[in-house]
């Protein structure tokens, strides 16, 4: 299941990201969108889950998590 992670503060790396979801399952892919004329994060990434059940407890328990003093935004991601 793909999830979008919106919110992001801009200095928030892959790898936090998902060790943040690693703790609700396996994670098949972790990506942060960066922007290709800075080099900078823009703010929002996309995390693969391989189990639905595992994604679904992501979203519940880390959408509006503060993450660096930002309340991040998690939710499924559209096709």
């Amino acid at each position: 299941m793909k999830i979008l992670v919106r919110n992001l503060e801009r200095s928030i790396t892959q790898a936090e990201l998902l060790e943040l979801f690693e703790q609700y399952g396996q994670v098949d892919s972790c990506v942060i969108v960066m922007d290709q004329a800075t080099g900078k994060s823009k703010g929002f990434g996309f995390v693969e889950m391989p189990h639905a059940r595992d994604a679904i407890k992501a979203i519940k328990g880390l959408n509006t998590l503060k993450l660096k003093g930002v309340g991040i935004r998690v939710k499924a991601a559209e096709e």
